[in-house]
């Protein structure tokens, strides 16, 4: 018997936060949709919610409970804005938090941009998904999934109980 673990293909969810996008012109979320499918894994719905927090919180729902993503990406709605609300839809839907992952995002945007220390983004986990909050610029959403990115599978098998 081999020792060797095979990790899991990571499936994913896309939500942007957003009162002007559609899917037709939401950038960052398509990027983040390509950046998945280049890696091989599986996005299994991407939408377009209002920047409101019943809304956020209603699209995060169903992709943890209905969809069951083992990552829930959210984009748009984490800055300064009256209107950014997804920290906080976030924190409201999940349970337990996942500073790392939030902090390594602004750690390496901050090496590009001083303004990425105005991000609020949070990540969560609830019932097994991860919730991560990105910008809603494409370049930021890229730049930050270039942080992450290669952590997750290991994330997506210490979730289901693997090893260290």
């Amino acid at each position: 018997m081999s020792s060797e673990y095979t990790e899991p293909t990571p499936t994913f969810a896309i939500i942007t936060c957003s009162d002007t996008r559609t899917l037709e012109t939401d950038t960052a979320g398509a990027a983040l949709k390509e950046l998945i499918a280049e890696r091989g894994w599986v996005c299994l719905e991407h939408v377009v919610v209002e920047d409101e927090r019943p809304f956020i919180s209603g699209a995060l729902l169903h992709a943890i409970e209905d969809l069951h993503a083992d990552f829930v990406l959210t984009c748009g709605g984490s800055g300064l804005s009256p209107r950014d609300v997804t920290p906080e839809a976030t924190i409201d839907v999940c349970k337990r938090n996942v500073p790392g992952i939030a902090e390594a995002m602004r750690a390496h945007s901050m090496l590009i941009t001083p303004r990425a220390m105005l991000s609020r983004g949070v990540c969560m986990e609830r019932e097994g998904s991860v919730v991560i909050n990105f910008p809603g610029s494409e370049k930021a959403a890229r730049e930050n999934w270039e942080a992450i990115a290669d952590v997750l599978p290991h994330a997506a098998l210490m979730k289901q109980g693997g090893g260290h």
